[in-house]
Parts: structure tokens; sequence; C-alpha cells
């Protein structure tokens, strides 16, 4: 530890970042009941830390190394931040990002000055290229958490804290991604004030660090959820998994959901968007506010950046009321006749509704799927699920499904007639040009389609929602197609969401 405080308190990196500010959140401090901070690393030149520990990486190399130039992998902060500092001092920069990069990241890049090169589907084939090329024409790496100066870079938010707050700080959140910031911010923290609880934040779907630290040793995800792409990382490094596995106190897993409430908090109190992992470490904070398990004292959530695709915030916009418990999503079974559903909007009362979706069907029952705005969270869709069910209405609690609030909700009433063998299946693919062509020649005319939705989110990789009929003797065969296609999927056939609103 006392090697990387000699590292952060001599490092050169306000040669390009700033020190940022330390805000109080009083909106939100007010409704958690607890004093929340935020420090503001959406500030930086390129709006994320990443500034820091790629500067003093690439400060730190030899006049024979510079002349060599730097390549690094990265779909987003890092490369920027790569581009930025190496331009800053005269040096040539490649960097390698995956073909599904949006452009306003590749765009950052090169006005930076960074030579973009596009490669692979996803980060992995982008890091292999990376290293081929730096084989191949000797450039320097500069690896996005997993080196010693780029984490006593990123340490230099925890000194700066630790000097904007100097009295009493209950505990700081941090994202983690490969666990480079972590690392940095707990090592100078918990050796100048080691009474702080330094607490990790991860999604859930890609709780890389949590997995690392519960086997003992770094280990790769089968999968990894990309929606906080900054921190999408499938197997955390060697440095920064002693360093995190020593000095974190704990590490909490948030749903996306939760991540999105969390940028709208951002939003209401500083009138900035932060990104999908911008907002993980308040999303992080709040969880454990809302659990009793948060330490008492100022708590300080990290805003690790703000690089967002405009059009992701209409998904943002959708999911955060959901995330922050104000919105209970509810499947509904009600009686196929004149004057129901003025009988159930009666029964909900003056409670806004935010969604109601409705299609005559045969027979003496009817299923809506109703959005209800929530003023005292669970507690309230807890009475309301009691007082419909006391009513002799069957209720499903969709809030918290994901096949209900990607797809189902946008296609209710679509049911039809003696369709036979109909499996239902949620695929993720590369939002690419081609890549849904690609996913459609792979399924092949062996197999009918039967159901399909896909709605552009914003985002790095798209979601589809689609029905195949497969006959019972075709099944295995259908397994083994779908698996060699390649993309990760998912079997929804048994989702109540498809059962209630579209099984035929």
């Amino acid at each position: 530890m006392q090697d990387y405080v000699r590292r952060i308190l001599t490092s050169s990196v306000y040669e390009v970042a700033e020190e940022t500010a330390l805000e109080r959140l009083p909106l939100l401090s007010a409704r958690l009941g607890a004093e929340v901070l935020l420090k503001r690393e959406d500030l930086q030149p390129v709006f994320s830390f990443k500034i820091r520990g790629a500067y003093n990486r690439i400060a730190q190399l030899s006049a024979a190394e510079r002349a060599r130039g730097v390549i690094c992998a990265s779909a987003g902060n890092h490369a920027q931040g790569v581009a930025f500092s190496a331009a800053r001092l005269g040096i040539r920069a490649v960097i390698v990002m995956p073909t599904t990069t949006p452009t306003i990241k590749i765009g950052a890049v090169r006005r930076l000055g960074g030579e973009v090169v596009l490669h692979g589907d996803g980060f992995d084939a982008a890091r292999a290229h990376a290293a081929e090329l730096a084989e191949r024409h000797g450039y320097v790496v500069v690896h996005p958490f997993d080196d010693p100066a780029v984490i006593a870079g990123q340490g230099t938010i925890g000194l700066e804290l630790l000097r904007q707050r100097p009295g009493p700080i209950g505990a700081i959140y941090v994202p983690v991604g490969g666990g480079g910031l972590a690392a940095g911010i707990a090592a100078i923290v918990k050796f100048l004030r080691p009474e702080i609880r330094v607490i990790g934040v991860e999604p859930e779907e890609a709780a890389s660090m949590k997995a690392a630290i519960a086997a003992g040793r770094p280990v790769p995800l089968d999968q990894v959820g990309l929606f906080a792409d900054g921190v999408a990382v499938r197997q955390v490094g060697e440095e920064t998994f002693r360093l995190c596995r020593d000095l974190l106190d704990d590490i909490v897993l948030v749903s996306a959901d939760e991540i999105c409430a969390a940028i709208k908090d951002i939003f209401d109190d500083t009138r900035a968007i932060a990104e999908p992992a911008g907002a993980l470490a308040l999303a992080g904070l709040r969880r454990q506010i809302e659990a009793g398990t948060a330490p008492s004292g100022p708590l300080i959530a990290i805003n690790s950046g703000a690089n967002v695709n405009f059009d992701r915030l209409r998904y943002v916009a959708e999911r955060a009321e959901i995330g922050e418990r104000a919105e209970a999503l509810l499947a509904v079974t009600i009686p196929e006749r004149p004057g129901s559903y003025r009988d159930f909007i009666r029964l909900v009362g003056q409670r806004s509704i935010t969604e109601f979706n409705y299609r005559f069907a045969h027979g003496a029952a009817a299923r809506i799927f109703v959005g209800l705005k929530l003023s005292r969270g669970d507690a309230e869709k807890a009475e309301i699920l009691q007082l419909l069910t006391a009513h002799g209405l069957a209720v499903t609690d969709m809030t918290d499904n994901e096949v209900a609030k990607l797809h189902v909700r946008h296609m209710v009433g679509g049911r039809v007639a003696d369709l036979a063998d109909e499996r239902v299946y949620r695929f993720q693919f590369p939002e690419r040009p081609g890549a849904l062509l690609r996913f459609l020649e792979g399924l092949t005319d062996a197999w009918n389609i039967s159901l399909f939705h896909y709605r552009n989110h914003g985002a790095d990789y798209g979601r589809v929602l689609v029905g195949i009929q497969v006959p019972p003797e075709t099944r295995q065969a259908f397994a083994a197609h779908i698996e060699a296609i390649g993309f990760p999927f998912w079997e929804e056939t048994d989702n109540p969401a498809y059962q209630q609103f579209l099984e035929t």
C-alpha cells in the first residue's frame, strides 16, 4: 500500500486533469434522510475519470517508448483518455474499438487525435487485435485498469476527496468494472483514513469483482450485461483483484432499473446527465440506505463519467420510475363484459395510471397490462395487490419481469388463434449495420418465425424477442442450431408475461 501512496502522491495527472467538485445532493439527501455527496468526475475534459490513469501511465514512458507510440483497446472512456493524453504529449495513439461502438464515441476519439481501428463485435476481439498490432508494430499497450501507474492515477480522486471533506465520512461508493478506480481510491483512503468504508458497486449482470472474490482469483464471466457499458468487464485484473480483495469493505450489486433511477437522481439535483456506469455508485449508495445497511455519517458516490448516447435516454426514462419503485407494472384478469374497465379504474382510485394495454379476446375473461404510479414504493404496491385480490381479480406482478418491461408492454394484443408449437426466446446481438440480418439468416427456413419484437434502445447491443414454431421432434436440433448462431439467448416460453398476453 505504501508504494501506491507514493505513486499517487507523485502522480502527474494535473497536467491534464481537473480537481473536480464534490457536491452535496440536497434533494436526494432530504429524501433518503442522509447526507449524500457526489464526486463530479463527469466534469473532466473527456467527461470521465479515465484521463487520470491514462495520462499518468503515458507520462511515465521513456523517450524510446514514446517514439514507438501507444495502443489500447476500448469502446469509450479509456479510449478518449488515451487519445487526449497522447495528443498532449505529442505521441502517436492507436485505438482499437469494436465495430459495435457508437459513432459518437468513434468521432470523439478521432477529434482528440486518436487513430481509430475498428475490429470485432466486442471488447475481447478488439483487445486481441490490439495485442496483435502491438506485437507487430512495437506499440506500448496502455491497459485500462490492470497497471500500477493507471491505478495510481485513478487514486488521486481519493486524495482529493479527503482534502475536500476533512471531517467525518461514513463511506465512499465506487463503481467497479476492471477495478482500477476502486483499487486506487481504496489504497489511499485506507492508508490515510482507515475508518472510512470503501464500497464497490457492480451491476448484477456484470459482477466480475464479486465473482473473483468469491472464487479467490479473477475468473471470466460467461456473459456480461452491457447496459452499464463503462463497467462491462468479463474478468478483472490480477493487480486490481489483489488490492480490491484486501481493501474494499463490501461490494453491492444493483439492477439496471436502479441505475436508471440514480441517473434521474443526479439530473434532479445537478441537471447533469450521467452515463449508466457514472450513476452506478449512487445506485449502490441508495440501495444500502434503503436496506438500512449504509454506515452512519456523510456518504460519497463517485460519478465516473457522462459519455452517454442521447437516444439511450429514452430507455433510461422508461425504467427510472421502476428503479426508484415509483411505478408498478401489473397483469390483471378482469371480466370480459361492458363496464369492467370502468369498475377496475374505480377500484384503483385516485392513483395515476401510467400505462393501460388491452385488446378484446373471446371468452369470459380479459387480461390487461397496467402501469400505476406509486408514491410509497413497494409498500403501496403490496396494498394494491391485496386490494385487487380481495375483489376477486387475478393479479401478476410484472414490475421486475425483464421480458414484460422490454417487450410485452409494447406488444399486448398480439394473440393468434391455433398457433402450434410456439417457443419464445430472448436474444442479444451487437447493434451494428447488418447484425439483424445476420441474426435472421442464422435462423434459416427450417423453423417458422411466429413472433418478433425489436426496439432500439440506443445501446451497443440490440435485444429481440422471437417466437418460433418448433415441433417437439425437432427441438433437440433447434437447440443445437441456435447455440451455433453465437448470440446470447434465454428461453422465455414459461415467462408469465408471454403466457398471459401473447401465448395462443
